[in-house]
């Protein structure tokens, strides 16, 4: 038996235009997708993306298709699925590496993006650093060694959105016409990690959630914003391409408990109706 754990994302830092094409960073959580392979007859309860990362995993270690019928997935997940929080890349990541493990082979990050890119467009949750990534073709990735101590609070709607359907948007000309502003958030972010500047952070990723609003606005932004000031939070983010919104502070600063009662007390609980309190966690697969 072999297992493996890989984060889910509170969406992305940032998410648009940077650099002549589509990239965004991560924001990983400590919430977590277990995924344990064994030996044994596969179960009907398995997601058919683990199935494809085991059998794509076979392959690449020189493996026949046919010991995928000899191997069993189990997985342990409680991240919300089609709200934009990396709930996929982390089973399929997840699944990758614990299928290595069983069969003694070590796998370095870049196998393991190649292979989840070959599945689907992958959370840069992925990599251990906070990194920039191109998520549908992987040639950009510039990781970023900083470990912020950050809480977020998610809220989630009841919405959901299919990765796969939010690829389906014609979004070009909203993205280009968004780059300016992306770029500036790039430039903040790099500056953000450069002198560990959380208020920096959250202009970077404010800045991003602003732009996405053009492509997936997300309810009650304007009251959002206006919690944010109130309670001079860092910023906020979205899932660029879910339904989920983070509330970045610190709960050495802010009082988290004040800021929940006050969303549960209000408009935003409409819209929001589960809060969920997480903090920042290192990428990568456990």
């Amino acid at each position: 038996m072999a297992e493996a754990s890989c984060p889910a994302s509170c969406g992305e830092f940032i998410q648009g235009w940077i650099n002549g094409g589509e990239k965004l960073i991560s924001c990983p959580i400590n919430w977590f997708s277990t995924v344990e392979v064994t030996e044994g007859t596969p179960e009907p309860s398995e997601r058919p993306r683990m199935r494809q990362a085991l059998r794509m995993v076979l392959k690449a270690v020189g493996y026949s298709d046919d010991v995928s019928k000899l191997l069993r997935i189990r997985f342990d997940s409680t991240i919300p699925v089609a709200k934009g929080m990396a709930s996929s890349t982390a089973d399929i990541a997840a699944t990758i590496v614990a299928t290595a493990r069983l069969l003694k082979k070590r796998l370095t990050e870049q196998e393991i993006a190649n292979i989840c890119l070959q599945i689907e467009p992958t959370d840069s949750t992925i990599f251990e650093a906070l990194t920039l990534f191109d998520h549908n073709n992987g040639k950009t990735q510039i990781g970023h060694n900083w470990s912020p101590e950050l809480d977020i609070l998610i809220l989630e709607s009841d919405a959901r959105l299919i990765t796969a359907d939010y690829h389906q948007i014609d979004r070009q000309q909203t993205l280009l016409a968004n780059a300016e502003k992306l770029e500036k958030a790039w430039r903040y972010f790099q500056e953000a990690a450069q002198n560990n500047n959380l208020y920096k952070l959250g202009e970077a990723t404010t800045l991003s959630a602003e732009a996405s609003q053009h492509i997936l606005p997300k309810p009650a932004f304007h009251d959002l914003m206006q919690l944010v000031d109130k309670h001079n939070l860092y910023g906020l983010n979205v899932a660029h391409s879910g339904t989920v919104v983070g509330l970045l502070f610190d709960n050495r600063q802010h009082d988290v408990e004040k800021i929940m009662s006050e969303v549960k007390s209000s408009y935003l609980n409409r819209h929001y109706p589960q809060q969920h309190y997480c903090s920042l966690a290192a990428g990568g697969i456990r």
